[in-house]
C-alpha cells in the first residue's frame, strides 16, 4: 500500500537542540504521570475500602478497569496515531487524563470512582501508545537509544516512587490527593507537549480507521484478562476461564483474518513478518510476565515470611526498579555505540543471575543480601528495556511508528497482566503443595517454609523463562532482518 505523506506538516523536524529536549520533559512527565498512577493507587485500595464502605471484590475494580481499557484499546489508539498525527493525539490523552484525575479526586462514591478511572485509562492508553513514537520522532538515530533509555529510566523510577508517594500524600492530606496531585502537572506537561513537541506526517491519501478490526482485538484482549483474573480466583480450568480464552482466540484468529484481507487495517501484518521485531515483541512480552509477576510475589515473600511491614516492604521492593532507572539511560547510550542485541541480551542474563540469587531467599535473610541479590535483576531489566525498545521502533518506517509503539506498550501491559495470575497460581500451587493434603490452610496462613518452597521454586521457574527470552535474542543475531532498519 502507498503512503504519502505531506512534508510540509513536518517540516518543524528534526527540532533544535533545546527543543527536543523540552520535547522529552513534556512527553517523559506524561509517561511519569501514567506510570506512577497505576502504582500509587494500588496502595489506596484499604483506604478506599473503609471510606466507601465495599469490599475489596469491588475496590480491585479502581485498578482492574483503568488496565483493561489501557490494554485493550492500546493499538487502536496507536492506529489513529499514525492516522492523524501522534502530537495531537497525545495531547488530547494528557488533557483527558488531567481532567479525570481531577474527576476521581472528588468522586463522590465508588462506582463514580471506577467510571472516572475507565475516562482515565482513555486518557492514558493515547499516552502510553504513542509516547515512544514521539521519542523516537524527536530525536535522531544516533540518539535514540538514550533518549529511550530516559523513557525507561523514567518509566522505573515511576514504579518504584508510585507506593511511597502514595503513602505519603494519604497520610498527609487523603486518598483524594493521590489523584489531584496530577492536575497541575497534567497542565504543564499539557503547555510543553503543545509548545515544543513537533507535528508527525500525516498520509495525505485518504485512510479509513478499521473499526471492525478493532472491536475482535478488544473483545480478544479484554477476554483473555478477565480469562486471566477468573484463573486465579477460579482455577484456569473453570468454566469461566475456559469460555473466556475461547472466545479470545476465536476474536484473534478473525482479527487476523480481517488484517489480512482488508486495504487499511489497524495492524499492517507486514511489519511483523520482520523477525527482528516480532522475536523482540515476544522476548519483552516474556520479560514483562517475570517482571509483573515477581513484584506481585516478593510482597508476599516479605511480609509473610520476613514479617516487615509494608513500609519496610516498599521501601526494598523500591530497590531494583531505582537501579533499573539508573542504569537504563547509559544502557540507551552503549547500544548506540555498540549495538542493542549486544546489550540487551546482557541484561537478559543478569536478570537470569538476579532470578537465580532470589531463589535462595529464606527466613534468615538480611537487608544487606536482599539488595545485593536483586541488584543483578533490576540492572539487568534497564539494560534490556531501552536497546530492545531501540530495536523495535528502528526496525519500522516512520508511518508505522504509531502502531509499532502501540505494540511495544501492549507487550508491557498484556506481559504484567499475565504475569501476575500466572506467576501468582504457580506461587500458590507450589505453596500448598507442601501442606498436608486436605487442608484448607489460605497461602497467607502456610507455614514458613511452605512460602519458602513456593517462592523459591516460582523464582526458578521465572529463571528459566528469562533464559528463553535470551535464546530468542541470541536467535535473532543469527538472522538476516527481512526488512532494512530505520535509522
Amino acid at each position: 500500500m502507498k503512503n504519502d505523506y505531506n512534508s510540509s506538516e513536518f517540516a518543524n523536524l528534526p527540532p533544535s537542540h533545546n527543543n527536543k529536549w523540552w520535547a522529552m520533559l513534556g512527553v517523559g512527565v506524561g509517561v511519569f504521570m501514567l506510570t506512577i498512577d497505576t502504582s500509587i493507587v494500588n496502595i489506596a485500595l484499604p483506604t478506599l475500602v473503609k471510606v466507601f464502605q465495599t469490599n475489596f471484590a469491588t475496590v480491585q475494580l479502581v485498578v482492574v478497569s483503568y488496565l483493561l481499557v489501557l490494554t485493550a484499546l492500546v493499538l487502536g489508539a496507536a492506529r489513529l496515531g499514525d492516522m492523524l498525527g501522534k502530537k495531537q493525539l497525545y495531547l488530547i490523552g494528557l488533557i483527558l487524563f488531567t481532567i479525570s484525575s481531577l474527576l476521581c479526586g472528588f468522586s463522590p462514591s465508588i462506582l463514580f470512582l471506577i467510571g472516572f478511572r475507565v475516562l482515565q485509562g482513555f486518557g492514558a492508553v493515547f499516552m502510553s501508545g504513542l509516547g515512544p513514537a514521539i521519542i523516537t520522532e524527536v530525536f535522531p538515530s544516533s540518539e535514540r537509544g538514550r533518549a529511550l533509555g530516559i523513557i525507561g529510566a523514567i518509566v522505573a523510577i515511576g514504579i518504584a516512587l508510585g507506593p511511597t508517594v502514595g503513602g505519603l500524600l494519604i497520610g498527609l492530606s487523603g486518598w483524594r490527593t493521590i489523584f489531584l496531585v496530577n492536575v497541575p502537572i497534567g497542565i504543564v506537561a499539557s503547555f510543553v507537549v503543545w509548545r515544543f513537541v513537533p507535528l508527525s506526517p500525516v498520509s495525505s491519501t485518504k485512510q479509513r480507521f478499521d473499526w471492525l478490526g478493532t472491536i475482535f482485538i478488544t473483545v480478544s484482549l479484554t477476554c483473555f484478562i478477565i480469562g486471566m483474573t477468573e484463573g486465579q480466583n477460579r482455577g484456569f480450568n473453570s468454566a469461566t476461564s475456559s469460555l473466556l480464552f475461547l472466545i479470545a482466540a476465536i476474536s484473534l484468529i478473525i482479527f487476523i483474518g480481517i488484517e489480512s484481507r482488508i486495504r487499511q487495517p489497524m495492524l499492517d501484518l507486514e511489519i511483523l513478518k520482520n523477525p527482528h521485531l516480532s522475536l523482540s515483541l515476544v522476548a519483552a512480552v516474556f520479560v514483562f510476565i517475570v517482571v509483573g509477576g515477581i513484584i506481585f510475589i516478593l510482597p508476599f515473600f516479605l511480609e509473610l515470611v520476613l514479617k516487615y511491614s509494608p513500609q519496610q516492604s516498599g521501601l526494598l521492593l523500591a530497590v531494583s526498579p531505582i537501579l533499573g532507572g539508573i542504569v537504563a539511560p547509559i544502557s540507551g547510550t552503549l547500544s548506540d555505540r555498540f549495538g542493542q542485541r549486544i546489550i540487551s541480551l546482557i541484561g537478559l542474563l543478569l536478570m537470569v543471575i538476579g532470578c537465580g540469587l532470589v531463589s535462595t531467599f529464606n527466613q534468615q535473610l538480611t537487608d544487606l543480601v536482599y539488595i545485593l541479590c536483586i541488584a543483578p535483576y533490576g540492572i539487568g531489566f534497564g539494560m534490556f528495556q531501552s536497546p530492545n525498545n531501540s530495536a523495535i521502533l528502528g526496525s519500522v518506517p516512520r508511518e508505522r511508528l504509531g502502531i509499532t509503539s502501540g505494540l511495544l506498550s501492549l507487550s508491557r501491559t498484556l506481559g504484567q497482566t499475565t504475569g501476575v495470575p500466572l506467576l501468582g497460581s504457580i506461587f500458590d500451587s507450589l505453596t500448598k503443595s507442601r501442606i498436608p493434603q486436605g487442608s484448607s490452610i489460605d497461602l497467607t496462613s502456610a507455614p514458613v517454609s511452605a512460602l519458602v518452597f513456593g517462592f523459591e521454586k516460582t523464582l526458578i521457574i521465572s529463571g528459566v523463562t528469562l533464559f528463553f527470552a535470551a535464546i530468542l535474542l541470541l536467535f535473532m543475531d543469527r538472522m538476516k532482518p527481512l526488512t532494512k532498519n530505520y535509522s
